[in-house]
């Protein structure tokens, strides 16, 4: 039996726009699919029923949630990226930070070479690597 575990992002309005900027953030992404709502459906006409995506070579799901929250993304969960040189992870790290929040700068904390952990303007939390 094929099982498989895949990131899931729920937006509310934002995931076709976090998603390309997702894919345009890291080498071997792309936009698989996209479906989206249909006039008289739940969700708002044009806006992400299901759509799946790759960032680095690992597959991610997203949508837009047709049903408002009162729960959002949190830095409890993040997304654990291992970055291969010192220009790249200040690229992502500031693209990332840019109207989103730093929660650890870019330092050596003792663990790694290089590490910062931002939440984006999405709301999502990514931990940036440069290990060594």
């Amino acid at each position: 039996m094929l099982k498989t575990i895949t990131p899931f992002l729920m937006f509310e309005g934002a995931a076709e726009e976090a998603m390309k900027f997702y894919v345009s953030l890291f080498d071997d992404s792309k936009i698989v699919s996209v479906e989206r709502y249909a006039a008289g459906e739940v969700g708002v006409e044009g806006s992400i029923k299901i759509a799946c995506f790759v960032l680095c070579g690992r597959t991610f799901r997203c949508s837009d949630s047709p049903i408002k929250h009162a729960f959002t993304f949190t830095p409890s969960i993040s997304l654990f990226v291992d970055l291969d040189d010192e220009s790249e992870i200040t690229r992502v790290f500031s693209t990332l930070a840019n109207d989103g929040k730093v929660l650890m700068p870019l330092d050596s904390y003792g663990f790694s070479k290089k590490f910062g952990w931002v939440n984006d303007r999405f709301g999502v939390s990514w931990q940036l690597n440069l290990p060594g």
